[in-house]
This record gives C-alpha cells, sequence and structure tokens, in this order.
C-alpha cells in the first residue's frame, strides 16, 4: 500500500524572496506547495483545483486579499490563513469575518507559520486527510444525534440524513463547543474564547455572524439567542 500524498498547500504572497523561503519551511515540513504572486494567477487557478489549505497575502499588486478570500469563500471552504505586513487589528478582524481561519502578522518566523499551518490541518482533517487529490478519506464514527442532523466529532462532519453539509472550520468548531455545553448559556466571550482563541482581538460581532451562518446552513440545530447575554444550545 502506497503512502498517502502530502498536503497540498497553496501560497500566496507578492515578495519573491519570502515566497521561496516560506515554501522551503513548508516542504520541508512535508507539505506540497503550489506559489502565486498576483491575484489574476490564483482566480485562473480557483474552478480548476483545490488545495488543503490556502496561506494568501492581504497586500498584493492587483486584486487585494480580501477579494480573493472572498472568491475562494464562495467556492470552497478548505483552511486559510491570512498573513500582512500591516499589522492592524481591522486587517485581522475583517479577514476573520470574511471566513479567514487564522491570521498572522510580518515579519513573522517561518516556523511559526510552520506551526500555525501543522495545527491548522490537523484540527480540519484530524487523523485522516481529505479526500481532496486522491487522499484517504477518514473513518467517520462516534454519531451524536442532534435534532435531525448527525454530528460526528471525530470526523468533523455533520449530515442530515445521508447528505453531508458543508461546513467551514469555525462553523464547526462553533457547533462543537455547544455540543459540550448543552443547556449552559454562553457568554459572547466565552464563545470567542473558544472558537478564536483568547488573542482575539475583534469584536463580538463575529460570534453573531457565525451563529447566523450555522442557523442558515442548519435550520433545525437547536440554538436559540439568550438576549443581551449569548446563545444556548436546548437540551431535548
Amino acid at each position: 500500500m502506497s503512502a498517502p500524498k502530502p498536503y497540498l498547500v497553496y501560497l500566496v504572497d507578492d515578495e519573491e524572496n519570502l515566497l521561496e523561503l516560506l515554501k522551503s519551511y513548508l516542504q520541508n515540513a512535508g507539505y506540497q506547495v503550489k506559489t502565486f504572486q498576483t491575484g489574476e494567477e490564483v482566480l485562473q487557478v480557483l474552478d480548476i483545483d483545490t488545495p488543503h489549505l490556502w496561506i494568501l497575502d492581504i497586500m498584493l499588486p492587483d486584486i487585494d486579499g480580501y477579494e480573493l478570500l472572498r472568491q475562494i469563500r464562495s467556492k470552497s471552504d478548505v483552511p486559510i490563513i491570512f498573513i500582512s505586513a500591516r499589522d492592524q487589528d481591522m486587517d485581522k478582524i475583517i479577514g476573520l469575518e470574511l471566513g479567514s481561519d487564522d491570521y498572522l502578522a510580518k515579519p513573522f518566523l517561518p516556523r511559526e507559520l510552520v506551526i500555525r499551518v501543522q495545527k491548522l490541518l490537523q484540527r480540519s482533517y484530524e487523523k485522516g486527510v481529505s479526500p481532496i487529490a486522491g487522499l484517504a478519506v477518514p473513518q467517520y464514527q462516534d454519531w451524536i444525534q442532534i435534532g435531525p442532523y448527525l454530528i460526528s466529532e471525530k470526523g468533523r462532519m455533520v449530515k442530515e440524513g445521508e447528505q453531508p453539509i458543508e461546513l467551514t472550520t469555525k462553523e464547526f468548531d462553533m457547533i462543537a463547543y455547544f455540543l459540550h455545553n448543552q443547556g449552559q448559556a454562553l457568554h459572547r466571550e466565552q464563545i470567542l474564547a473558544a472558537v478564536w482563541g483568547d488573542d482575539y482581538v475583534g469584536s463580538d460581532r463575529a460570534v453573531d455572524d457565525l451563529v447566523k451562518r450555522i442557523r442558515k446552513k442548519l435550520p433545525g440545530f437547536p440554538l436559540e439567542t439568550v438576549y443581551g447575554f449569548g446563545y444556548r444550545m436546548t437540551v431535548k
């Protein structure tokens, strides 16, 4: 039996030297890496192939990273790490609200990026690997019935009947957090810390936006608003 193919990472940055340095570190960590220096190059591949993870710079010479993020999210829910030299809180907030999964301000140590890539891929694909690019499919088990949905934490998957429901990393992280805290009223700040991390600097509007997306995708999920406080997953 042949060994599984490594994860495929798409790396987008217009700084050629940095691009080659980061590519080298990622390849040494065992990843396949394809690089892009312009937004136009990215748009040309969006309908052709899908990586396991994007690393996306905000400042590009033609199309800014925000627009690329919107385009990618309209076609795929794979993990995205935003990077930027501007180190402004608003960049991080906008990126996360548009659907990125992590944010790293330049300058940073290449090893830090590799560690974040490792953690995000591990969190997104667990012990199995994505069926993208011919990799083995993870074994999903330990299903939990919540309303009309079957939820597998190990497989990070939600189904309605036999139909899988596509969720982003953050959407599933929030669902899993509510599963572990059924019946409890959770403050928005608690949810921010659990899903985005203690170092998140954005507003709690991100929580409301994510809840809105979950309710749209899973209208039967028993999640109720605790007005002026946060949210609670009801126990039935």
